[in-house]
């Protein structure tokens, strides 16, 4: 990364996200797994993106549970463009969810 200007600051919850945090308009929702996800991608100057994953625990079709940005899974997050960033981010929830299913295998 390089310039001047320090990179936003990670949102902590969907609903935190303001057009400050440079998190594109663009957030993927799903549910896999027993989790929801809440996907996007945060810009970190003119040429990068990162993803940003949020998620929580749902039952019977309601969302339940606190929410919680996952931590980033690669020390190097940087994307040339929103929508890698935003891909991966929906790559890092599944891994996430299937992390925490004991299936090692990683069905996609």
């Amino acid at each position: 990364m390089t310039g001047d200007s320090p990179a936003p600051a990670m949102p902590s919850a969907p609903s935190a996200i303001e057009a400050a945090d440079g998190v594109g308009e663009r957030l993927l929702t799903f549910s896999y797994l027993g989790w929801w996800f809440s996907c996007a991608a945060q810009q970190v100057d003119a040429q990068t993106f990162r993803p940003v994953v949020f998620c929580r625990a749902h039952g019977g079709g309601d969302v339940e549970g606190p929410e919680h940005r996952l931590p980033p899974d690669t020390d190097n997050v940087a994307y040339g463009s929103e929508a890698e960033a935003l891909r991966h981010a929906e790559q890092q929830a599944i891994r996430w969810a299937h992390d925490r299913t004991g299936d090692g295998q990683g069905r996609f």
